[in-house]
């Protein structure tokens, strides 16, 4: 019998990658992790995933990395690490990525992109997904784009646990709704993605089944936890302009302020019609935050 080819992650070492990983190999995946030189992976060995040691901004080690394997799965991205060379490796890197795949012919190419990146030249990080998603298609690389919204349990957590203090931080309008997904939902939804039957090219959203408000997730909770659990909230004028001062010291600030603008106006929201049918029934809002909470021990 051949041995399978592996499942190549890129951002293995990461919150999200990591839980990529263990739902790979809860589906009997053999797996792969690209890893930086340097960097530790001997949590990572010691689950038996094999190590490649390569760089996004080395494109003959993302060739070696991708020779022989099944499928790419990428969760990489130097904004949300606040890497140094985040812009290139959200602009370089991923368009190495796209490379080495289509040099070595990977089945499937599994892309973390982001809800909205088509609309919103204005925020960097989210036009990166958008160009990344470009560059595969005009490569010819077989590919599928997950398109999540805003992380809840990563945005919730900022401050410590928002159920035990009775706090939620927000920037911006605690009441417009938009799309929020769980780590562990998407990890499980990039995991699936590798057999899925998709088509080449798509962009799925992904999200609950409904937009809710921060003032809605705070309501939910508070009813979870049987307490009241409040919003603190940064008006949007500071937000902006914090901006466009910080902005002018670190791009990343003024690239969270036009974030968090572009949530206050009511379209990060997503489709889940094609999630719905290519993963199964979409979380709603209330069992994902009462999930959120069980995690934290609540």
């Amino acid at each position: 019998m051949t041995d399978p080819k592996p499942v190549l992650v890129v951002g293995g070492t990461g919150h999200l990658g990591g839980q990529v990983i263990d739902e790979l190999m809860s589906r009997g995946k053999k797996v792969r992790a690209l890893v930086r030189p340097g960097s530790d992976a001997s949590k990572l060995e010691a689950k038996n995933v094999g190590i490649a040691r390569g760089d996004m901004l080395a494109l003959d080690s993302l060739v070696a990395a991708m020779t022989g394997v099944d499928a790419v799965i990428t969760t990489a991205a130097g904004y949300t690490r606040r890497d140094k060379q985040a812009r290139e490796i959200d602009t370089v890197g991923n368009a190495h990525l796209a490379q080495a795949a289509g040099r070595t012919g990977v089945r499937r190419f599994i892309l973390t992109s982001i809800l909205t990146c088509d609309e919103t030249p204005n925020i960097p990080h989210f036009w990166h997904k958008k160009l990344a998603e470009d560059k595969l298609e005009e490569l010819g690389v077989p590919f599928v784009a997950l398109r999540p919204g805003a992380f809840l349990d990563q945005i919730a957590r900022r401050g410590g646990d928002p159920f035990a203090k009775k706090r939620l931080m927000w920037f911006g309008t605690k009441t417009v709704p938009l799309t929020f997904v769980l780590t562990a939902d998407l990890a499980g939804y990039l995991a699936a993605a590798v057999d899925a039957d998709v088509a080449d090219g798509e962009r799925i959203d992904i999200g609950w089944n409904r937009p809710v408000s921060m003032q809605d997730v705070a309501d939910i909770a508070s009813r979870i936890v049987a307490a009241q659990i409040r919003v603190r909230a940064v008006p949007a004028s500071l937000v902006r302009a914090l901006g466009l001062t910080l902005g002018r010291l670190d791009p990343m600030v003024k690239d969270m302020g036009a974030m968090f603008g572009w949530f206050g106006t009511g379209r990060y929201v997503a489709d889940t019609s094609r999630q719905a049918e290519v993963f199964g029934p979409v979380p709603a809002a209330e069992e994902a935050i009462a999930r959120f909470a069980r995690s934290l021990g609540h």
